[in-house]
C-alpha cells in the first residue's frame, strides 16, 4: 500500500509530465489546426464532423470499457492483457468491415458522394487504435506520462508537418483524413517501441469474462455518451448547409484543445491513484475534493476567459472567415466549465467498481438531453438553441453526477457547490471585465486580444488572493515541484 508521500510524489510526477503532454500535444495540435484553418475551408471541415460520430462510437466499442478495467484492477496478469488484446482487434476488424461495407448508404444520407471513399479510408484508425489499447492502460496504470509524452510529442509533430504539407499541396479534406491515420499510426508504433509487451497466444474465458462484467457497463454509458455528444454534427450536417457544421467543428475542435486537455490530464492522473487508494476511504474522500477544486479553480477562468476573448481570439488567428463560429464557440465554453467535474465524479464511481451507477447515470442524463434536443427542433430554434442545450445539460449532468459519487465518498452534492462557489463567481467576474475590456478597444484585434488576456488573468489573481482563495496557495505549492522538474528537464542555461 502506498504511503502518503509515495502517492503525493506519485501525483505531482504524474501532474507534470501530463502537463508536458498538455504543452506539447495540444500546443502543437493548437498550432496546426491554426494552418490548417487558413489552408482549408470550412466545408472540408464539415465533411469530417459528419463522419466523427461513427468514428468515435467504433473506437469505444472496440475498447469496451475495458482499458479501464485494467487500470483499475490491482491483480492483471499476463493472461489478462492479452485475453483483452485479441478481444479488441476482432472487434475492430468486424467494424471496419461493417463501415466499409456501408460508406455508400452513409453518403447517400448526408447527400455527400465524396464521403463513400473517406470512410472507407479513416475507419483503418480502428484497426490501429485497436493495437495500442493495451500498451497506453498499463502505461497509465503504471502512471508512467513520461513515456506517454515522449509519444504524443512525435506523433503530432510528425502527422501535423505531413498535414500541412498535404493541405498546401491541395488535398483538401484528403489532409484531414491523412492526419488521423497518421496521428494513431505513429502513436501506436512508438507505444509498442517503447512499452515492450507482446502478448501471448492465449485467450482466458476466465479473465474476458472478469473484465467484461466491469467493462460492459462502460462501455454501454461510453456509447451513449459518444452519441450524443456527436449527435449535434449529424443533425447540424443533416439539416443545414455543409458550411454551417464546418463552423460548429472548428468552434467545438476549439474548446475541446482547451477544456477537455485539463479533462484528460485530471483524468489520467487521478484514476489510477485513487484506484490505489480506494479501500483508504478517508484519503478517498480528501484526495477527490482536493482535485475538484484545483480543477475548477483552473478550468472556470480559462473558458469563462475564453468566452469573453472569442471575437478577437478566430479574428487574429484563424482569421475573418471563421467569424460565424464564434457564437459557437462562446457557448460551449459554458458547457465545458463543468467537464473536468463530470470526468473527477465519475472517476470515484469508477474507482469504486460502481460501473452500474455510471450507466444509470447515462440514461437518465440522456434521456433529458433527447427531450431537450426534440423540444429544440420541433420549435425552430436552429444551431444556437441545439448548443443551449449541451450547457443547460452539462450543468444538471454535474448535479447528477455528484449526488451519486456523493453516496461513495460521503461528499454531497451542496459540499461540492459551496467549495466550487468561489472560484466560480470569480470566474464570472473577470469574464465581465475582459468582455467590457475588449469593447473598449475596438479596431486593433491583437492589441485587443493581449490586453484582454493580461487584465484577465491579472484579476482573476489579484482577486483569489483578497479572499484567500486556498487553491491559490495550493496550486503554488504544486507548481513549484513541477517547475524544478521543467528546469531539470531543461538542464542548466
Amino acid at each position: 500500500m502506498p504511503t502518503p508521500m509515495s502517492l503525493k510524489s506519485k501525483t505531482i510526477i504524474g501532474v507534470f509530465w501530463s502537463f508536458m503532454d498538455l504543452m506539447a500535444n495540444h500546443g502543437i495540435q493548437f498550432g496546426v489546426q491554426i494552418i490548417l484553418a487558413r489552408l482549408l475551408l470550412p466545408e472540408h471541415f464539415g465533411l469530417i464532423g459528419m463522419i466523427l460520430v461513427l468514428i468515435a462510437v467504433s473506437n469505444a466499442i472496440v475498447d469496451s470499457g475495458f482499458s479501464q478495467a485494467l487500470i483499475r484492477d490491482q491483480h492483471t496478469t499476463q493472461e489478462d492483457y492479452s485475453t483483452v488484446f485479441y478481444f479488441n482487434l476482432f472487434i475492430s476488424l468486424v467494424l471496419y468491415g461493417l463501415l466499409f461495407s456501408t460508406a455508400n448508404m452513409i453518403s447517400v444520407f448526408f447527400e455527400e458522394p465524396q464521403l463513400t471513399n473517406i470512410i472507407r479510408v479513416i475507419s483503418l484508425v480502428l484497426i490501429i487504435n485497436s493495437l495500442a489499447i493495451i500498451q497506453k492502460a498499463m502505461l497509465v496504470k503504471k502512471v508512467d506520462f513520461k513515456t506517454l509524452t515522449k509519444v504524443s510529442f512525435i506523433a503530432v509533430i510528425t502527422s501535423g508537418s505531413l498535414t500541412i504539407f498535404l493541405a498546401m499541396s491541395g488535398f483538401g479534406v484528403w489532409s484531414l483524413v491523412i492526419n488521423m491515420i497518421a496521428l494513431q499510426s505513429v502513436q501506436t508504433g512508438l507505444l509498442w517501441y517503447f512499452n515492450k509487451w507482446i502478448p501471448s497466444l492465449t485467450f482466458k474465458v476466465q479473465s474476458f469474462k472478469k473484465f467484461y462484467s466491469f467493462g460492459y457497463k462502460l462501455l454501454i454509458s461510453g456509447l451513449i455518451d459518444t452519441f450524443f455528444y456527436y449527435s449535434y454534427f449529424v443533425i447540424i450536417g443533416r439539416m443545414y448547409h455543409i458550411n454551417q457544421l464546418g463552423y460548429y467543428t472548428k468552434a467545438v475542435n476549439m474548446k475541446d484543445l482547451a477544456s477537455f486537455a485539463i479533462v484528460s490530464t485530471v483524468q489520467r492522473v487521478t484514476y489510477p491513484v485513487l484506484s490505489s487508494i480506494q479501500q483508504e476511504k478517508e484519503r478517498l474522500k480528501y484526495g477527490f475534493k482536493s482535485v475538484i477544486k484545483i480543477s475548477a479553480f483552473i478550468n472556470f477562468p480559462l473558458m469563462v476567459g475564453l468566452a469573453a476573448v472569442a471575437k478577437p481570439l478566430f479574428i487574429v488567428v484563424f482569421g475573418e472567415k471563421w467569424i460565424p463560429s464564434v457564437t459557437y464557440f462562446q457557448l460551449l465554453c459554458f458547457a465545458g466549465m463543468l467537464y473536468p467535474l463530470h470526468s473527477i465524479n465519475l472517476n470515484v464511481l469508477q474507482v469504486k467498481g460502481r460501473s452500474d451507477l455510471i450507466l444509470l447515470l447515462e440514461i437518465i442524463k440522456k434521456s433529458l438531453l433527447a427531450i431537450m434536443i426534440i423540444l429544440s427542433i420541433l420549435l425552430g430554434f436552429g444551431i444556437i438553441g441545439l448548443i443551449w442545450t449541451a450547457v443547460i445539460n452539462s450543468f444538471v449532468s454535474f448535479l447528477l453526477n455528484s449526488y451519486f459519487s456523493a453516496r461513495e465518498i460521503e461528499y454531497s452534492s451542496i459540499e461540492q457547490i459551496k467549495d466550487l462557489l468561489p472560484s466560480f463567481l470569480i470566474s464570472f467576474c473577470m469574464g465581465i471585465v475582459v468582455f467590457l475590456v475588449g469593447n473598449m478597444i475596438d479596431g486593433n484585434h491583437l492589441l485587443q486580444l493581449i490586453s484582454q488576456i493580461t487584465i484577465g488573468i491579472a484579476i482573476y489573481i489579484i482577486i483569489s488572493k483578497i479572499v484567500r482563495v486556498q487553491e491559490l496557495n495550493t496550486l503554488y505549492q504544486m507548481a513549484l515541484p513541477i517547475v524544478n522538474r521543467i528546469k531539470n528537464f531543461r538542464g542548466p542555461s
